[in-house]
C-alpha cells in the first residue's frame, strides 16, 4: 500500500547516513499538470544552497539534449525514460543528489529504478484528471480534446500510477509548491538536516 504524507515516517534512504559520500535519486512522477517540475524547482530552491551536489533532470530538457529525436508514443516514451534512468544512475554514482521530474511510468520502469538507482526515493504527485485539465499549463488536454494533439498520457497513452511510491502528495491540497517541497525534504535524512539548519523542521 502507498504511504502518504500523513502516515509516512522519515524514510531511510539506502546508503550511509543519508547518502554520505554516495549519491541518491529522488524521482518525482505524476500526470502532466500535476506540478512535478514546479515542485522539483521549489525543492531545489529550498535546499540547493546547502546541497551543492544537487542536480535536476527534467524530461523535457533531456529530450532537447538528445536532439528531440523521439515522439510521444508509448514506445518512444519508454526510450526517453531509459535515457533519464541511465543519466540519473551515472550522476548518482558520482555522489550527486539527482532530482528527477518524470511523466511516463510503468511497473517495470519503476521496478528498474528501485533495483538500479542508488538511494532511490519515489514521490507520486497524485492529481485527478479533472484537476490537471483545469490547470492545463501547456494546453495539452485542450488540444487533445480538440483532436489536435495525439499521444497524450492519460488519453491516447495509458497512465500507470505508481503502486508503491515512498511518498504520495495530494496535488489537490491547498498547499504551495514550497510546502510540498518541505514535505519531501522531511522524509530524506540529508535534506531533513538541512531543514533543521534552516529552522524549517
Amino acid at each position: 500500500m502507498s504511504r502518504t504524507t500523513e502516515d509516512l515516517q522519515t524514510a531511510e534512504i539506502s546508503g550511509a547516513s543519508g547518502w554520505g559520500s554516495g549519491g541518491a535519486v529522488v524521482w518525482v512522477t505524476g500526470i502532466s499538470g500535476a506540478g512535478k517540475t514546479t515542485v522539483c524547482d521549489a525543492l531545489a530552491n529550498l535546499v540547493g544552497d546547502q546541497v551543492p551536489e544537487l542536480v535536476r533532470i527534467d524530461g523535457d530538457v533531456v529530450r532537447e539534449v538528445f536532439g528531440a529525436d523521439l515522439g510521444y508514443k508509448a514506445a518512444d516514451r519508454e526510450i526517453q525514460i531509459g535515457r533519464v534512468q541511465r543519466l540519473s544512475r551515472v550522476l548518482a554514482e558520482q555522489g550527486k543528489l539527482v532530482l528527477v521530474a518524470a511523466l511516463y511510468a510503468s511497473d517495470d520502469l519503476l521496478s528498474w529504478n528501485r533495483e538500479h538507482l542508488p538511494g532511490y526515493f519515489e514521490v507520486y504527485l497524485e492529481a485527478s484528471f479533472d484537476l490537471v485539465r483545469s490547470r492545463d499549463p501547456k494546453g495539452l488536454y485542450r488540444k487533445a480534446d480538440a483532436g489536435q494533439m495525439p499521444d497524450v498520457v492519460g488519453i491516447d497513452v495509458p497512465w500507470n500510477a505508481p503502486k508503491q511510491p515512498d511518498l504520495v502528495i495530494d496535488a489537490s491540497r491547498p498547499a504551495t509548491p514550497r510546502e510540498h517541497a518541505i514535505s519531501i525534504a522531511r522524509r530524506i535524512p540529508r535534506l531533513s538536516r538541512v531543514l533543521t539548519r534552516l529552522s524549517l523542521d
